[in-house]
């Protein structure tokens, strides 16, 4: 079987292909250079050439916080490219599986039940909205012209290549750089953590197992406040700097080499527009159809991604050096 996996370059896409490759079968990774999802003939032309028997969309403009300021590239990726993957999908005779996010549901309560596959949509923010109606559009065309997909809602991801205006890599880049660790509000705002690994093992049993046309919900069964969090990964990144002196020779400016701990840099600040409180995703139907279930523990798991990005500083500076932002601002900036 011949795959298309649009937003290769990203967290998830890099580790859906890896997957992929595993099982043998023939992988299109396009990235935003090779295919630009937001021009219908662009992805015409594409499909045409590659001939591919299933599109799986893990292209998504994740940058939640400058969504609200930066609706028109959202909507333009979010959105508009969802619809024209479908439209192409659709003509082609293609199925579609679309990887969506659990913020379509909305907020919940600190009592209520994690969201399921027949929660309402309830989406409170730019971003929320822009996913939400992508989904509705995968939906439509499955609906109306009897389009072959899946949509897979996932909780919050963590793990290798997470770009760091994401509040895990976020706080490790900036202990790194001994910067200011910003946390919204009292930071009691609850995650449902979900290592990238899982979540592309989640997407890969959708594949094999899942019936045709029914979402899925793929979390990690892991709740955590956003303050617990990062004083969690301020002590792993103390812990390890601690251990190794070439650990200090390469972060001179890491909290720990001046015999200071990384927690001082925490700084309370404002919350932002349209934060909500609390997800977390009830995952049974996807353990009961597809047999998920997540298999990384949270203790392992954010030790992992710890360490890859103390061991990956090329990476993480090479993101931040203006250079993704540049190549929004020239194919979306108006």
């Amino acid at each position: 079987m011949k795959i298309l996996i649009t937003g290769a370059q990203g967290q998830v896409g890099k580790e859906l292909v890896s997957i992929a490759n595993q099982r043998g079968f023939d992988v299109i990774a396009a990235g935003q250079t090779e295919l630009d999802i937001t021009q219908l003939k662009n992805i015409e032309s594409y499909v045409e050439v590659h001939q591919p028997d299933l599109v799986i969309n893990a292209a998504a403009y994740t940058a939640v916080n400058k969504a609200e300021e930066e609706q028109d590239i959202t909507y333009a990726i979010n959105r508009d490219g969802t619809a024209n993957l479908a439209a192409v999908s659709k003509e082609k005779n293609i199925p579609l599986l679309h990887i969506s996010t659990d913020e379509v549901y909305g907020t919940l309560k600190p009592n209520d039940p994690p969201f399921r596959e027949d929660t309402p949509y309830a989406p409170n923010s730019p971003y929320a909205a822009s996913k939400a109606s992508s989904d509705f559009f995968v939906r439509s065309y499955q609906e109306t012209y009897g389009l072959n997909t899946n949509i897979s809602n996932c909780s919050n991801n963590y793990g290798p290549y997470q770009f760091p205006e994401k509040l895990i890599p976020l706080v490790i880049s900036n202990i790194l750089e001994s910067k200011a660790l910003p946390i919204y509000s009292d930071g009691q705002q609850i995650r449902d953590w979900l290592y990238v690994d899982d979540h592309a093992r989640g997407i890969d049993l959708i594949i094999r197992k899942g019936r045709r046309g029914e979402p899925y919900n793929i979390g990690g069964i892991n709740e955590w406040a956003n303050i617990d969090i990062v004083n969690l990964v301020c002590d792993l990144v103390d812990k390890r700097l601690s251990e190794s002196d070439e650990l200090k020779k390469q972060y001179p400016k890491a909290p720990v080499c001046d015999g200071k701990k990384s927690r001082e840099l925490i700084t309370y600040v404002k919350d932002r527009l349209g934060h909500d409180r609390r997800y977390a995703i009830d995952p049974e139907k996807s353990n009961t159809e597809i047999g998920y279930k997540p298999e990384e523990s949270f203790e392992t798991g954010i030790k992992k991604t710890v360490d890859w990005y103390l061991n990956n500083e090329s990476w993480w500076r090479g993101v931040m050096d203006g250079s993704y932002q540049d190549w929004i601002d020239m194919n979306y900036g108006t």
